[in-house]
């Protein structure tokens, strides 16, 4: 799973691209995340939390993971992002 964001210089998020292989469950969870963090700031999408997504999709249990999987890409887009604006 992969997520990629478009920030504008106010710090909004203004798009967003996901690839995701696997299960429907984690194809789900990581184009909600996709949808959920478009007009955020950086600081407000790092509050999304797996279990919100989860309990959205109404996932059982035994398809947790895929949520966790979308808030851990949310956390690396933002720190791929903060990593690429230190170097400018």
């Amino acid at each position: 799973m992969s997520l990629q964001i478009k920030v504008d210089d106010s710090g909004q998020i203004t798009d967003t691209r996901f690839k995701t292989f696997g299960c429907g469950a984690a194809i789900a969870s990581s184009s909600l995340a996709s949808e959920w963090i478009k007009g955020k700031t950086i600081e407000e999408v790092l509050t999304i939390k797996n279990a919100e997504i989860a309990k959205h999709l109404r996932l059982p249990p035994v398809k947790l993971h895929c949520s966790m999987l979308a808030e851990d890409a949310i956390k690396s887009a933002v720190k791929n992002l903060k990593e690429k604006q230190q170097r400018l």
